[in-house]
């Protein structure tokens, strides 16, 4: 048996963004509470969907007490301050960060019991769906506008929490690539990168199926394609990256990760280092670790991913072949090969034991261990 979340509906395309008031009205919402960060609002990016608002008279108050790596502390603000505002519907706008702690904000509303927000890491028990969110991904990588996971960093303990909750998924989604066109180019390959991570992890993990792999396998195919575009700011690219992200989310999200994530969390807690870039770097290591798990699926990713006369090589080389793809990919936008200017040597085993906890491990296609992981650390420093 297995279970398929999606949004309720999504819309895509260049000028989505319009369907943002008509969906409000339809749906009776009297007042939003715009969750966005600092930096989207200085630079005029959140201000595409509040002039809307402003245009069609629709009440809002913006929150944006929000970090890159969003805190418990940021979470019970937002509660606070969603409650003082009076509001009965939440439109993130952003990336990962402003959609996870919308989502926090609108469990714990609704679910007021885990108003510590650490009880809500795992597989929380909530019983109530979230305050309704309209979610505007201003990034092409995370998917959380299609996911039912959030994440949020526990600073007193250094760890990044995972919380997956069927409850918590946006009812709309709004994937315009006009709201991704002012990433820059760094941000615009780390996330990129984050979504190849999530469709190749979503397409070797242990609870992938049929239904999943059709999308991951597409998810890929479409990234490999536009992602380089995107960091160049074509048309083509960031519309390609728009579709293939969500693509991805809609995957993964319900068949899980793998320890690429893991290994991703506790360098984005201790070191606050961004998280496509953490995949980006650990993600061709890892598929070699991952390798004698995954039956003849690399060299479906092999193809996915362009190479050329993949049906007629061994299967060893086509597992060869899928890594040096993503590699180059990866070096083609910019992101760093090894992790020599992040990871501390005192923090590895602090940051193996992290990862082996970690909620995505056990989607893992090949059994673990705190040493095994250890090692994987080591070799990419």
């Amino acid at each position: 048996m297995a279970r398929f979340v999606l949004n309720e509906t999504s819309y895509h395309g260049k000028g989505a963004i319009s369907e943002i008031v008509p969906e409000i009205k339809a749906r009776g919402f009297k007042k939003c509470f715009v969750c966005s960060d600092p930096d989207l609002i200085k630079f005029g990016v959140t201000g595409k969907v509040t002039d809307l608002l402003d245009k069609d008279g629709v009440a809002y108050t913006v929150y944006s007490d929000i970090k890159a790596n969003p805190t418990v502390e940021n979470v019970q603000n937002g509660v606070a301050a969603f409650k003082a505002a009076g509001a009965d519907c939440i439109i993130a706008i952003g990336g990962g960060s402003s959609m996870d702690t919308a989502k926090a904000i609108g469990i714990i509303i609704t679910n007021p019991e885990f108003a510590d927000v650490v009880s809500l890491e795992g597989v929380a028990p909530t019983k109530n769906k979230c305050v309704p969110i309209i979610a505007v991904p201003t990034t092409a990588g995370t998917a959380a506008e299609v996911t039912i996971n959030y994440v949020i960093t526990d600073v007193a303990n250094n760890r990044k929490m995972v919380c997956v909750d069927v409850h918590d998924i946006p009812v709309v989604a709004v994937v315009d690539p006009d709201m991704m066109a002012t990433m820059p180019k760094g941000l615009t390959a780390a996330t990129g990168m984050d979504a190849l991570t999530h469709a190749i992890e979503g397409y070797i993990t242990a609870g992938a199926w049929e239904m999943s792999d059709m999308f991951h396998i597409k998810a890929i195919e479409i990234i490999a394609k536009s992602l380089r575009g995107a960091v160049e700011n074509t048309d083509e690219g960031r519309e390609g990256m728009a579709l293939g992200q969500y693509i991805a989310g809609m995957g993964f999200s319900n068949v899980g990760l793998g320890i690429v994530h893991s290994m991703a969390h506790p360098l984005g807690a201790l070191y606050d280092t961004p998280h496509g870039v953490a995949n980006a770097i650990i993600l061709p290591t890892v598929m070699e670790y991952n390798a004698p798990a995954t039956g003849e699926k690399y060299r479906d990713i092999a193809k996915a991913m362009g190479v050329e006369g993949v049906d007629a090589m061994t299967l060893d080389q086509a597992r060869a072949a899928a890594v040096a793809a993503v590699k180059q990919l990866s070096a083609d936008v910019g992101i760093p090969a090894d992790l020599k200017a992040i990871v501390k040597p005192e923090d590895v085993d602090f940051l193996a034991q992290s990862a082996f906890d970690d909620a995505c491990r056990p989607g893992n296609p090949r059994a673990t261990s705190v040493e095994e992981i250890k090692e994987l650390y080591l070799s990419l420093m």
